[in-house]
């Protein structure tokens, strides 16, 4: 089945970056239209929200909203809210270089920002592995945002303790690293180190109440062990909620129609 339309959307960070996104508006049914799901990615009935939701997806490193996984995550996520899914700067069609978690904080805020501009008075941002900690990371430190969702990420920097994790490193910190990275996943990466290191998501997840924040993990997520998801969640304050999901992988393309619908559902109940 077609996703939900969306439309382009080129944003600005403060820092001058151009952001390429997109704005898929809620999918609420017709007066008097049958809200029985209309085809395999929905989940359920529709839920008649309030029109005043919105809700920005982070996509994971190497990631971009363009993707079949993305645009499957947004489909299903519209029936909760409007939604403005954005490439990370150094990711597809967004300029700039990516700085893997620390700068990418200004392009969550862009993204909330017109969001808010569009007429979404409550907004929700749902990040997935490092847009996850971005996701924490802006809550915490821009703030500005009505909920969080942390899927699948890292509570601290430089975890090297699975085989992919080493291979994320080997593409980060080495010349032949970054150009495969440029070549094979369109992803422009920032030569040298942090300087200073940011600071890591365990530690803003702490700064992130009153906001509600809700931590998912799988059990067979081969990047991140749930160690990451407790230590996230130790790290918080309440209120906040923590998922261990088992069976389920890590990130976007692990994501079922139901684990986001279930993820849409909680927005909503923290927007009731």
């Amino acid at each position: 089945m077609p996703f939900a339309p969306n439309f382009p959307v080129m944003l600005r960070t403060v820092d001058g970056v151009r952001i390429d996104a997109s704005h898929t508006p809620a999918r609420l049914p017709a007066a008097g239209a049958d809200p029985a799901p209309s085809g395999p990615l929905d989940v359920g009935p529709l839920d008649v929200g309030p029109l005043d939701v919105g809700i920005v997806v982070a996509h994971g490193f190497t990631g971009s909203w363009r993707e079949r996984a993305a645009r499957r995550i947004v489909h299903v996520l519209s029936r909760y809210g409007g939604v403005v899914a954005f490439d990370f700067r150094g990711h597809g069609r967004s300029g700039g270089l990516t700085t893997v978690g620390d700068a990418e904080i200004l392009d969550v805020d862009a993204a909330v920002r017109h969001a808010r501009m569009v007429g979404y008075s409550r907004v929700a941002v749902v990040g997935f592995s490092m847009g996850a900690a971005v996701a924490v990371r802006h809550a915490g430190l821009m703030r500005g945002v009505d909920a969080v969702v942390a899927v699948s990420g890292p509570a601290r920097w430089y975890y090297r303790g699975t085989r992919p994790m080493r291979q994320v490193h080997w593409a980060i910190e080495g010349r032949a690293g970054r150009l495969a990275a440029r070549l094979v996943k369109r992803t422009r990466i920032a030569p040298g180190a942090w300087d200073p290191i940011p600071m890591p998501p365990h530690e803003a997840a702490g700064l992130i109440t009153p906001v509600p924040l809700l931590i998912v993990h799988g059990e067979a997520d081969t990047f991140f062990p749930v160690e990451h998801a407790h230590q996230l969640h130790d790290g918080a304050r309440e209120p906040k909620e923590l998922w261990i999901e088992p069976g389920y992988g890590h990130a976007e393309t692990a994501a079922t129609p139901e684990l986001i619908g279930k993820i849409g559902k909680w927005i909503s109940s923290n927007f009731s």
